[in-house]
């Protein structure tokens, strides 16, 4: 079994990679106490920066790593030591250590990934959280990047299911990105787990988050994107996934929204559209280890209770926002009547407001 120290030596290596250090461990027989001996190092191709910082390694930086993690009780993985996930050590350069809080075995339970818009809409967040928790509930970890939006949604929704969430994290396990998701992430490490690659101290810089999605979607079977602009960081997990051969879902949305067009666009180059959980399941091939829950669909129909004059105004609603004065025409009501109404439909999270005084169904099936 790797020393915690040599873990940490390892994954302080700029450019380092799981092929590396197996091509290490090959060199010295197996033997991890000698893989940064200089007769090892030199016998294989290696960056320049990755070998100095092998050779010559801050020696101080290691000791704070050191003390840190055994002060958190953060567990390190080796790429070449049994419990490192098989679906990340597949992939072309996997990182060589992981950082872990949390229940390890969750990295290797089948997973799908779950991404997209740290700005989605209402209804994006709560189809994030509805697919999380039926998936989840089925037996899938669901797997995301604990940032603001749907990532977040994807999270919550897993743990309120009562299933296992894993969050890659984009910083080392010191630092939670974004903040606010602090209370988050403490509610994720007793669900399954937080990881990351990146070593104690290191901040949240931009080129790590690419890095990120490519762990993110190479521990899953699948990434499944919920609401991304044609911009979206969530496409390059996406994008990361496919180029491993895993699947890639996405969900369709309005023509007119911009948080669609991303979404669209990995349709239109081969993405499965799913509109329900089981057909993400299908696809692959996951068998649900909680047979009981049966045929689990997201969102709620119309409110039970609800009577005709509110059946009225959700059929006027549709499924994409409008503004009041379109419902006043779609429904023949008074608009100080639909006023009323809507907020009862809020309050019942049956609809949710959107900028410029529009309203839209949180709902995603017919009544």
């Amino acid at each position: 079994m790797a020393t915690a120290s040599l873990c940490h030596r390892l994954a302080r290596a700029p450019g380092l990679t799981a092929e590396h250090v197996r091509a290490l461990a090959a060199e010295a027989g197996g033997d991890t106490d000698r893989l940064c001996e200089p007769s090892v190092l030199a016998r294989i191709e290696l960056p320049p920066a990755t070998r100095r910082s092998l050779a010559a390694p801050d020696r101080a930086a290691l000791r704070a790593d050191l003390e840190w993690c055994e002060a958190s009780g953060v567990q390190t993985l080796l790429c070449i030591e049994a419990g490192y996930p098989a679906q990340l050590a597949a992939i072309r350069g996997a990182p060589p250590v992981l950082y872990v809080l949390g229940r390890r075995e969750a990295l290797c339970a089948a997973q799908l990934a779950m991404v997209g818009s740290r700005a989605p809409t209402p209804a994006g967040r709560a189809i994030a959280r509805e697919f999380a928790a039926a998936l989840a509930g089925r037996g899938l970890t669901i797997t995301s990047g604990l940032a603001a939006g749907i990532d977040a949604a994807s999270h919550q929704g897993a743990i309120e299911a009562g299933g296992v969430t894993v969050a890659v994290l984009g910083t080392g396990l010191d630092r939670v990105y974004p903040a606010e998701n602090a209370a988050l992430a403490r509610r994720i490490r007793d669900a399954g787990a937080l990881v990351s690659e990146f070593p104690p101290r290191t901040g949240p810089r931009r080129q790590n988050f690419p890095r990120r999605n490519r762990i993110i979607s190479g521990l899953t079977l699948g990434t499944l994107v919920v609401e991304a602009t044609a911009e979206s960081g969530s496409l390059i997990t996406a994008r990361c996934a496919g180029e491993q051969g895993r699947e890639v879902f996405a969900i369709p949305g309005s023509i007119h929204s911009p948080l669609s067009r991303g979404c669209h666009k990995l349709i239109r180059d081969g993405a499965h559209l799913v509109e329900a959980p089981d057909e993400v399941l299908s696809e692959i091939q996951f068998s649900p280890m909680n047979q009981l829950l049966g045929d689990i669909r997201p969102g709620p129909a119309a409110a039970p209770g609800l009577d005709k004059e509110y059946e009225m105004l959700l059929d006027a609603l549709g499924f994409e926002p409008v503004t009041l004065d379109t419902l006043v025409a779609r429904s023949g009501l008074s608009g100080e009547s639909i006023a009323s109404m809507l907020l009862i439909l809020e309050l019942r999270g049956c609809v949710a407001p959107y900028p410029g005084g529009r309203y839209g169904r949180l709902a995603m099936t017919t009544k």
